[in-house]
């Protein structure tokens, strides 16, 4: 698997095979689509675990970000970030793998990130699908009041629906594996 481009290509297919659902959807952002882009049917998935896995940690180091820690918002972001966590620990340059819950909880220990967390840490905040960028920047909110210093930004699909400018206009660089435009260029 060390050729990014047919891990790319390999990484659309699975998306296009299995995520990829065409029909009448609102997404989360209220939006009308006739594209839904259930990205867990693959970043779930052993296959999709293993390509995003390495392909996340080459892109993670193409950009230079150097991060103690990776997570974003539950659930989506939950299995790209233990993903690129179990390959970082594969090639003895450990990630830690965090969760962000959307609210605080309300028993227990009261947090809102859940796992090896620490503040001060360098984070790289990842995302299944990149629509609005209003989880991204929910969970970049949560990590920076908990002390986490956000390096930037990585999904596996940018619907390109104005995320990514929503997040780079706060600042943050942003990164994506593919996008919408590549999963939908060929008819289904």
């Amino acid at each position: 698997m060390g050729d990014k481009t047919l891990n790319t290509a390999t990484l659309n297919e699975l998306l296009i095979k299995r995520s990829v659902k065409r029909g009448s959807f609102i997404l989360a952002s209220g939006k009308p689509s006739d594209i839904y882009i259930d990205a867990r049917l693959t970043t779930m998935s052993p296959e999709g675990m293993l390509l995003i896995g390495e392909l996340a940690l080459t892109a993670i180091r193409s950009q230079g970000w150097k991060p103690d820690a990776i997570g974003g918002l539950t659930m989506g972001a939950d299995p790209v970030a233990f993903a690129i966590s179990h390959t970082s620990a594969l090639q003895n340059d450990p990630i830690r793998a965090f969760s962000v819950r959307k609210q605080t909880k309300e028993h227990g220990t009261g947090n809102r990130i859940e796992g090896p967390f620490q503040p001060g840490d360098r984070v790289v905040v990842v995302e299944d699908v990149i629509t609005t960028g209003k989880s991204a920047l929910q969970a970049i909110d949560a990590i920076e009041a908990a002390g986490g210093i956000i390096i930037g930004v990585l999904a596996v699909v940018d619907r390109q629906d104005g995320g990514r400018e929503a997040i780079s206009a706060r600042g943050y660089d942003v990164s994506a594996l593919t996008s919408i435009t590549a999963l939908t260029a060929s008819p289904q």
